[in-house]
């Protein structure tokens, strides 16, 4: 059922529901305002009657009488006025019944006694019941009318405010889910809506269909270079093989062809372990629960690659100050994060060049530094670095493109900070920002 259908239906059920319990309490609220309007009008004549009496004397009512009586045509109200004990007070508006000329009629009177020439009078202004309800039913009939005309113009306001109010929500779906197709077109625009959770719904549907569409760019880039890369090792090795089987080749000519070929092998073999390392990262198939000290796993890493060191005579330097224990990581993740980076700043240093690793701690985060002075990079190819196979300068003295994509899988599993700096011909710093 629609959200639209389900909200009409209990707008229209509670008016409905309100109509009926209207009609129920309709009798009871006619019936106590008769009755308090029947008792003010008793009072006013009561104050009437004291206000005559205090500028024309109890005379003007009794003539001289003990008594005074008087009742209208159809015995609908009556007044009566005489003398009463001395002592005796009253004050009360009450139904009870009257005799009037032979005939008993119920009344609601209006008791009240007052002090006048120095005795005591006994006041009554009677008003029969029946007058009191006479309109009742006129008046019940009246107000359910004027009720049924509010409501039904309340349920027709309610609907249209509303249809009017979720029509956004109506547009949403039509254009975010029900008519859409994959991949989800470009710079969609936003539906114009005052409703903010709307709002948040829609740019919040717009977001996911972008990442969608980035996720789904990736991959079929990602297939497409890895498909590429892939075939050229291959296509060496076949044509090496084929060059075995053809010609008639001397054992030491043979032996390096071999050689060549298992150069081809293992890279072939780094490519793989590279993509397998990389799924295992954005299958979330490693643990966040190691504590690490950078000094000693810094450590461990520059005794692996020394002898890349060596080869190109690169003094490197760890000057870790602070040397924060970092929480909540995993060890062979983040070992493999700076080799990646010390790598790099060897493969493209100069010859007796310097690395240097060192740390800050600013506010909110600890920093770790790889920073080397060697050929740099040109500022157009920074924001292409990390992307898989990409070709920049660089990576084209490797080959490979994976190093950097591993170094950022790592930090956004490990939901790390990186942040490059370089400029040709002066060097490149990596900085990486822990929580």
């Amino acid at each position: 059922m629609k959200l639209s259908t389900k909200l009409t239906l209990f707008i229209s059920g509670s008016k409905l529901a309100i109509v009926g319990l209207f009609i129920l309490l309709l009798p009871f609220l006619i019936k106590q305002i008769a009755s308090n309007y029947t008792n003010f009008s008793l009072r006013s004549q009561q104050k009437k009657v004291i206000q005559n009496i205090n500028n024309k004397g109890i005379n003007y009512y009794l003539e001289g009488e003990d008594s005074y009586g008087s009742y209208t045509m159809l015995k609908d109200e009556y007044i009566a006025l005489e003398t009463a004990a001395p002592g005796y007070k009253i004050d009360t508006i009450r139904d009870t019944k009257r005799i009037v000329e032979q005939d008993t009629l119920a009344y609601r009177v209006l008791s009240f006694t007052f002090h006048q020439n120095n005795r005591n009078y006994l006041l009554e202004i009677g008003k029969t019941n029946a007058s009191i309800n006479l309109y009742n039913a006129a008046l019940q009939r009246f107000a359910l009318y004027v009720l049924i005309i509010l409501i039904a113009l309340s349920i027709v306001i309610d609907l249209l405010f509303t249809r009017q109010l979720i029509k956004p929500l109506g547009q949403i779906i039509k254009l975010r889910l029900a008519n859409t197709r994959f991949p989800f077109k470009k710079n969609r625009e936003p539906i114009q809506t005052s409703t903010q959770d709307f709002k948040y719904l829609d740019q919040s549907l717009i977001s996911l269909m972008d990442q969608i569409n980035e996720a789904f760019e990736k991959e079929r880039e990602f297939t497409a270079n890895a498909s590429h890369e892939f075939m050229t090792p291959i296509s060496i090795l076949q044509n090496k093989m084929e060059n075995l089987l053809t010609e008639e080749l001397e054992p030491e000519t043979i032996a390096e062809h071999i050689v060549d070929m298992m150069k081809t092998l293992e890279r072939l073999k780094k490519i793989s372990r590279a993509l397998l390392l990389i799924s295992r990262i954005e299958n979330e198939q490693f643990s966040k629960q190691d504590q690490v000290e950078p000094k000693k796993l810094l450590d461990e890493l520059v005794e692996e690659i020394s002898h890349r060191l060596e080869e190109k005579n690169i003094h490197i330097e760890i000057d870790l100050k602070h040397n924060q224990t970092i929480s909540g990581t995993n060890h062979d993740l983040l070992f493999q994060l700076f080799y990646n980076l010390v790598n790099n700043a060897i493969k493209f240093n100069r010859e007796n060049g310097e690395i240097l690793i060192s740390d800050q701690v600013e506010k909110d985060s600890y920093s770790i530094q790889v920073s080397d002075n060697g050929q740099g990079i040109e500022s157009t190819e920074i924001p292409y670095i990390f992307n898989r196979f990409k070709k920049t300068g660089q990576a084209e003295n490797t080959g490979y493109g994976l190093g950097l994509a591993i170094v950022k899988s790592i930090t956004n599993y490990l939901n790390l900070h990186i942040k490059i700096d370089s400029a040709p011909g002066e060097g490149t710093r990596f900085k990486i920002f822990f929580p």
